[in-house]
């Protein structure tokens, strides 16, 4: 398979199945996502002893976690992968973890989240705060029940790739790797089967290739378009 390093705008959101997209790719440089874990989060009510999430509806796309032939072909894509989530799935062994210390606190939610990564390095931990109102550095949130703090979705980047790098996030939901890759000088190819999260991870692209958040964008009614060549 070709690579496409050379020939992919700064940015791509695919809108469809990556069982069947990744087959039609070449190589990239990094695989950095977090899959469906299978815990059938968008059928939960987000509830805890300090507060109640946003109601995001119902749907089914994480009632499963992916197959063991998808993971090998997601991971068959890169020779540097991080999955988050990687203690959900059955991967091969591995000497290096990402550990994401939330800094919850008190109540019911998990203090940390785990990425399997084929990385040749130690363990990794980094502490980003991550607690329903109380975020590291006031980040947004609430366009996807899963979604990732960008600034983990960097540090991760940091550790995994170089400037110019082209990274792929088969499972990109609201597109927060590919806003931390804009913001590292990384190019990015996302895929989501979801039409209404592939919408908002281009509509945050956008945004982000123009120096906004996706709040300040929608305040100014920032037209969607695809990606910068």
């Amino acid at each position: 398979r070709r690579s496409r390093c050379a020939m992919t705008p700064r940015w791509q959101v695919i809108h469809g199945d990556c069982r069947e997209v990744l087959p039609t790719l070449g190589q990239v440089d990094a695989v950095v996502t977090d899959p469906p874990y299978g815990i059938r989060a968008p059928r939960q009510t987000y509830r805890s002893n300090m507060a109640v999430a946003r109601d995001y509806g119902v749907s089914d796309w994480d009632d499963a976690p992916p197959d063991a032939s998808l993971l090998d072909l997601v991971r068959s894509m890169a020779p540097k992968v991080v999955m988050f989530g990687g203690n959900y799935f059955s991967l091969p062994p591995t000497r290096c973890w990402l550990v994401w210390d939330k800094l919850n606190g008190a109540n019911d939610f998990a203090d940390c989240e785990l990425a399997w990564t084929n990385l040749d390095m130690a363990v990794r931990r980094l502490q980003y705060r991550w607690n329903g109102m109380i975020r590291e550095n006031k980040e947004e949130r609430g366009q996807h029940p899963t979604q990732k703090p960008v600034g983990v979705m960097q540090w991760v980047l940091e550790l995994a790739t170089k400037p110019g790098d082209l990274v792929l996030d088969p499972f990109c939901g609201s597109g927060t790797t590919g806003v931390a890759c804009l913001r590292l000088g990384r190019r990015f190819i996302g895929i989501e089967k979801e039409a209404t999260y592939a919408a908002v991870a281009r509509e945050r692209l956008e945004a982000e290739s123009k120096g906004l958040t996706l709040r300040d964008a929608r305040a100014g009614q920032l037209p969607m378009f695809g990606g910068e060549p």
